[in-house]
């Protein structure tokens, strides 16, 4: 057991977590600010007690605002008191929002604060059975960035940093094919609903068109000045909608590898299209 030099008394030994604690304690109380005085409502017969109460200098302020209190009740108004203060505040409540004014003082505070907010009301979900992991597949060396499914259901694919292409098969989840030709990640997929085509986009400004029967390019897609982060196909004419970090969707011509038109606007990256199926809209 420790001892105090001074005087020779024992001192009890205290961790440094305690000492902490109450080092914290005398801060809060030191700084902390005091809470307001909680808000009353007076009666009519406290407040003529309190008029009649108070004497000296205050009599004549508290006659006053006990005048100004009666008349605000005679209007209508609703008259809070705050203890300590000393002085009456008079307050008109337009629905819930209260706003206070203190005689003397051009300040205005509401109490709009003070009230009990009601939550918002959200629509509620319909409850399901949680989900449960059915399989993991694996099989890239980065961040898988893209997916397309097969209008059929029978296959998909996915487009990695790792600058590759890998079709899966759904049933089994097995590794059919990787395809290689991309310098960057691949971004964007989309398979064809009217060929057997694969149409990627990645970060190094191309597009490519893949021939699945073959497996190999057979067209590429050049004119985006920086990298093409999404891309899509329209369902019933032949074009190729593409846009990235150049703010500008382009259209292409599938078959012709022509630039149709550049479709401008935006000040930032564009990182999703999308094609209506009933019409020719963008």
């Amino acid at each position: 057991m420790a001892t105090n030099a001074a005087d020779g008394l024992p001192v009890e030994p205290q961790s440094l977590k305690k000492l902490s604690l109450k080092s914290l304690k005398r801060s809060l109380d030191f700084f902390a600010p005091r809470p307001l005085p909680p808000l009353s409502r007076p009666t009519p017969r406290e407040d003529s007690h309190r008029v009649q109460g108070e004497g000296g200098v205050r009599g004549g302020q508290g006659s006053a605002d006990g005048a100004r209190a009666r008349r605000a009740g005679q209007d209508g108004r609703s008259t809070l008191v705050v203890d300590g203060i000393g002085t009456a505040c008079e307050s008109t409540i337009p629905g819930k929002n209260t706003t206070l004014s203190f005689p003397g003082s051009s300040d205005r505070f509401s109490t709009s604060a003070l009230m009990e907010r009601i939550p918002s009301r959200w629509p509620r979900p319909v409850w399901h059975a949680p989900w449960k992991n059915y399989r993991v597949i694996s099989g890239h060396l980065g961040w898988v960035r893209s997916i397309a499914f097969d209008p059929g259901n029978e296959w998909f694919c996915t487009g990695s940093a790792d600058r590759t292409i890998k079709i899966w098969d759904l049933a089994s989840g097995t590794l059919k094919l990787t395809l290689t030709g991309h310098i960057e990640q691949v971004r964007g997929l989309a398979v064809s609903q009217r060929h057997t085509y694969l149409f990627s986009a990645g970060d190094d400004k191309q597009v490519k068109c893949w021939d699945l029967e073959q497996n190999k390019v057979i067209r590429s897609y050049h004119g985006h000045l920086s990298g093409v982060y999404c891309l899509a196909l329209h369902p019933t004419i032949d074009i190729l909608l593409t846009g990235g970090r150049d703010s500008v969707c382009r259209v292409w011509d599938i078959r012709t590898k022509a630039h149709v038109s550049a479709l401008t606007g935006h000040d930032n990256t564009v990182c999703s299209v999308f094609a209506r199926p009933t019409a020719v809209l963008i």
